[in-house]
């Protein structure tokens, strides 16, 4: 299995949580959550457009117009630079982070890349 395949259910685990949490009306909530599967995931081409579309899709919700600009542009990158691995490690994908910025990586999250890269084949 690659590594996109032993990540895919932690990212889905995260994004499963941002819908609960947009559900019970917390949005604060739901973008963090959004922010660890963007971590988790961005290694993954198909998994770090897909989180930037459903942080596009949060930020029409919740009318936050510069969080949109953002992601759009970021939709672009992640669709063209994950492939040759331009990604920042860690970066959590929001407009209000530079999209070349590596930040540090959570520990909980840390420990399942770490897990992910390291799973059998």
């Amino acid at each position: 299995m690659s590594y996109t395949d032993n990540i895919r259910p932690y990212v889905e685990a995260e994004i499963n949580l941002a819908e609960q949490a947009h559900a019970a009306g917390n949005s604060s909530k739901a973008f963090t959550h959004l922010e660890n599967a963007h971590v988790l995931g961005q290694n993954s081409t198909r998994l770090h457009v897909r989180t930037h579309w459903l942080m596009l899709r949060w930020s029409v919700r919740e009318r936050q117009w510069r969080e949109l600009l953002g992601q759009l542009l970021r939709i672009v990158g992640a669709t063209t630079k994950t492939a040759v691995g331009l990604v920042p490690t860690g970066n959590t994908g929001g407009a209000n982070v530079s999209p070349f910025k590596p930040m540090p990586v959570k520990p909980e999250l840390a420990e399942i890349m770490e897990r992910a890269r390291n799973a059998p084949l």
